[in-house]
Parts: C-alpha cells; sequence; structure tokens
C-alpha cells in the first residue's frame, strides 16, 4: 500500500479514536451508568454509556487482529464482549477506558504503518461475513465512529457540551 493511502486511512481513523476520546472525556461521572436509549432486547446494561465506550475499544482492539482466535485484550479486560448476554465481572472507570483508548489509538496507527498489499487483501472471518483486512479497518473505523456518535448525541441531549467535530487525526505531539 502506498504512504498516501496509509496516511489518508490513520488520518481518518485516528480522528474517529479522538472523537470516542472527546465523548469519554465530556462524560460527567452522573451519566457513566445512564442508558443510551431505552429500548432495548438486549440487557440493559449493553446501552449504558461506560459499555458503548467499552465495546467500540474491545473491537477496535480486536479488528486490529484481524481475527477472532488467539485474540486477548490487555488487563484488566476480558474477553467477555465475545459470549453473549455476558458482561464484564465490574463496570470500567473512565480511566481504565482512556488507558485501552490510548491503547488502542496506538495500536491502530502502528497497524496502519505496516499495512502491506499483501497485508491488506488479507481474507478476514467473521461470524457477520469475510472481508479483506483492508476492508475490515474501514468497518472498524466506521464502528468507532457510530459509537462515537451515540454518545455525542447523548451527551447533548443532556446539556453537556461536546468537543466540534474532529476532522482528522491530532498529533499526539502537540
Amino acid at each position: 500500500m502506498n504512504v498516501p493511502w496509509k496516511t489518508i486511512v490513520w488520518s481518518q481513523f485516528g480522528a474517529s479514536i479522538d472523537t470516542l476520546d472527546d465523548m469519554l472525556s465530556a462524560c460527567p461521572e452522573a451519566l457513566w451508568r445512564e442508558r443510551l436509549w431505552e429500548n432495548t432486547s438486549a440487557r440493559p446494561e449493553y446501552a449504558e454509556f461506560w459499555y458503548r465506550v467499552y465495546h467500540a475499544l474491545f473491537w477496535l482492539d480486536l479488528y486490529l487482529t484481524g481475527a477472532e482466535e488467539g485474540f486477548v485484550p490487555p488487563a484488566p479486560f476480558e474477553l467477555i464482549e465475545m459470549e453473549e448476554n455476558q458482561l464484564p465481572k465490574t463496570v470500567y472507570s473512565k480511566a481504565e477506558l482512556q488507558t485501552y483508548l490510548e491503547y488502542g489509538r496506538k495500536r491502530c496507527e502502528a497497524t496502519i504503518e505496516a499495512l502491506t498489499d499483501e497485508t491488506a487483501q488479507q481474507p478476514c472471518q467473521f461470524a457477520w461475513g469475510e472481508v479483506s483486512f483492508a476492508e475490515l479497518l474501514l468497518y472498524n473505523l466506521r464502528h468507532v465512529q457510530e459509537i462515537a456518535s451515540q454518545l455525542s448525541l447523548f451527551l447533548g441531549q443532556h446539556g453537556v457540551s461536546v468537543p466540534d467535530f474532529v476532522p482528522t487525526a491530532r498529533n499526539n505531539a502537540a
């Protein structure tokens, strides 16, 4: 894969992760365990703010691996996200999720930087279908942005001022 495409993909993927970071940072403690929506056929906890952040970060991490087999998230996180109707043993703190977010951000940038034509074309199989690793990266980007958008809407509806749209990935050195 040529360098301009990697730069473009990282710029947009990083912006999605930065948007998620903004929503995580903006969430007041009073809303941490509040549900984003009420009508759900799943367990109500799946709709809580903290869990939506965890969900986005878990799948960001897993999809960067390209396969479910052999994937293990960093401690203190569990594989529980892959088990139907299961929740983590504890509600993760904002600090824990911010650490996981930074881990995922660095891992994502490194994964895109290391991408080759061969790895970009590698097939990745999941329960929902098979795609190339390059397409999985774009799917992953869309998933992170979808969750960040849900969180932004929720915070706005609760009178929390959220940062403006993030057009490109932020430079951590700044």
